[in-house]
Parts: structure tokens; sequence; C-alpha cells
């Protein structure tokens, strides 16, 4: 008789930490995740009548949500594909997998170093039950693991044991109540956006979704890639005078940063609607240089507290005005030299940047001087 197939039902045990505590560790050994995966099978039991008909699998790695929260779930993806390996009945239907000789499983299953800092760390698990009872398991899991999901004693005592660590919490929640704690986190900071378009990503990543970020810029989600509109022509609508409209493009960039990051973080590509993306920049092209005129230079503004916000490319036009050629956002520390080098090769000028102190703009927004030639 052919077996039934199993349906995954994703979930995750998550240990709230002291202000500037860290565990021991972010991975467990084979032995520990076994270990643990037994006491996470009692208080399981215990919440959910009826889980026996399910086979909990458990990845012994503490992570932090944005590694958890990404297009496709690769972890819960990779903890279900090595749960379903092993032979039904095996280990009284309980599988965990740890490191071995240092070594998880997979490489998914190991947490990233960048993101080990959080307070909040997540052990995914996964319940795989035959389509028969899916429906209804999950349904309890919504229900019971939100409203009384706390670790058992034993659980939560081998835990501040093992990572060496108090806990503030350590409870279960279904991905579902994962999605809607984080989505309240990211609200909270103004970021509602940005989720929105996290979301679309991860749960209809074949549909698009449009939304304007919390000033105003328009966004977009499709074929996998979150879209920014054009900050220039987002300028070129603000009212104000130059030092209220100087004050906006910086805080269009800071906001960008924010959303650069974190959809770095949560592995979704960052783009341009009509321009171009590199690794931390974004760069709009106005025009191509004119070889009849003299070199373009680039020029660089700048914010307080910020750096620099925008490169502009500029060449000298012929009726001695600037003539602009390019915009370019550096959305990460590491970006400005890379996304300069870019500008410098396609204008086949040297590398140097010319710091201007302050946000130059004119009646349509973004300028810059003439290049000053030595």
């Amino acid at each position: 008789m052919e077996a039934q197939p199993l349906t995954a039902l994703p979930a995750v045990l998550a240990l709230e930490l002291p202000p500037g505590q860290s565990p021991s560790t972010m991975t467990f050994s084979r032995d520990q995740a076994d270990a643990l995966a037994g006491l996470v099978a009692e208080d399981l039991h215990a919440l959910l009548p009826g889980i026996g008909q399910a086979r909990l699998a458990l990845a012994g790695a503490l992570f932090d949500p944005v590694e958890l929260l990404r297009p496709g779930f690769p972890v819960w993806a990779t903890l279900d594909e090595l749960a379903r390996r092993i032979p039904r009945g095996h280990l009284q239907n309980v599988v965990a997998f740890g490191s071995h000789q240092g070594q998880m499983p997979a490489q998914t299953l190991v947490p990233e170093s960048e993101h080990a800092g959080g307070a909040l760390r997540l052990l995914p698990l996964s319940l795989l039950a035959p389509e028969a009872v899916a429906e209804a398991l999950a349904g309890r899991m919504e229900v019971e693991l939100v409203g009384r999901g706390e670790a058992g004693t034993r659980t939560a005592d081998w835990l501040m044991r093992t990572l060496g660590v108090p806990l503030e919490h350590a409870r279960y929640f279904s991905r579902n109540d994962l999605l809607a704690l984080i989505c309240v986190q990211y609200e909270h900071v103004n970021l509602a956006p940005l989720w929105t378009l996290l979301e679309a990503a991860m749960l209809t990543p074949y549909q698009g979704e449009s939304t304007l970020s919390a000033r105003g810029l328009p966004l977009r989600y499709a074929e996998g890639r979150v879209h920014a509109g054009s900050p220039a022509a987002w300028l070129a609508q603000q009212a104000g005078d130059a030092a209220e409209r100087a004050h906006a493009i910086a805080g269009l960039v800071f906001e960008l940063r924010q959303y650069a990051a974190l959809l770095h973080a949560h592995r979704l590509p960052f783009a341009l609607e009509r321009g171009e993306a590199g690794e931390g920049w974004l760069l709009e092209t106005l025009a191509a240089p004119d070889p009849a005129l003299a070199p373009p230079g680039l020029v660089a503004h700048e914010a307080p507290g910020l750096g620099t916000i925008a490169l502009t490319a500029v060449q000298a036009g012929r009726d001695g005005q600037p003539r602009l050629l390019a915009h370019g956002y550096p959305l990460a520390p590491q970006a400005l030299g890379p996304l300069v080098a870019v500008l410098a090769a396609r204008l086949g000028i040297e590398p140097s940047l010319h710091a201007l102190g302050r946000v130059v703009l004119d009646a349509g927004g973004l300028s810059a001087p003439l290049p000053v030639r030595h």
C-alpha cells in the first residue's frame, strides 16, 4: 500500500533572550538536537492532542527571524526535505538534525554570523502530517500555540543549561503566528510598506504587489524582486524651499538604506524601476556624455549624519549650464567606492569624487556645480 503524502506544517520554538545576552552556541550537536527534540515532542503532545499521527522534525540551530522569513522559506524547505528521507516510524516518528564534527547536514541549516546578535532566536520545527489529518492539525496549531504555547519547564531548563543564558520567554509559534509577530514589529518602526512587499514575496510570489513607502516613493514587488521608483522623480514633486527639499531627499535615502538592508537580510533583490542596481547601490541614467564637450565629473551630495547620500555625474553644457548625466545612490556603507568605479568606467574618467559638503539642488531636483578642472 502506498504511503499517504505528508503535508508540512511549519513552526518555531522562539527564545527571547535578556538584553546583551548571547547563547554559547547557535547550533546543537546531534545528541543535543535529539535530546531537545524529545522534550519538544513532550510539549507538543500536551498542547496538540492527536499529534502522534504526525512526524516532528527539528533543526538544531538558532536563527534570526530574517533568516527564516525569506522567499521559498529555505530553512523549512531543507528541514522538510531531510525529514522526508527518513522512513516513517523511525525514532518514534521524531527526527532531529544537529551538527556532526562541527558540520550541519546542510548549509541552509547553518545560522549566519551577521545576524547572530538579535534577542529573538528561533529554532525551526515542522510537523509532517498525513493529508487526512493535516488540515485539522493546522487549525489546532493556530489556536493552541498562540494561546498557550509556552515551552515546558523541562525544555526551558534544558535550553538555559545548554546555551548558558537565562531566557525571558520560550514558546511555540506556527509560521503564521511568526509572520504576524514580525509584521507588528515592522509596523512599529514605520516599515509596514516593506512588510507588504516581503509578505507578497513569501506567500504569493506569483502575484505582483504595489505600495508607497512611508515617504511616498512608489514600490513594487514583481518576479522575485522589489522595484523602487525614481528618487529624482520623487524629489521633483516635493514642495518647499531648498533646505526643506534637501532634507527631504536625505530622508528618502535614509529610508531606502533601511529598506535595502532589510531586503538584503531577507534575500529579496532590490532594483530601480527605470534604472539599475548593484551591490548596495541604485543608479539612474539621465543622458549619455557628449564627446564634443569637456569630460564629465563626479560630485557627492552630503547630508549631516548620513555622509554621501547621492552622486551626480555632470558635464559642462554648451550654454555653460550643468548637463546632468546620472544620479547614483549608495545604500550601504561599502557601496560608495564601487558606485564611483562603475560611473567612472562608464564615463571614461578617473574615479575621483568632488565632495560638496551639502546637497545641491535646482528647480528640478538634484543638480551639481560644473566640473572643476585643474
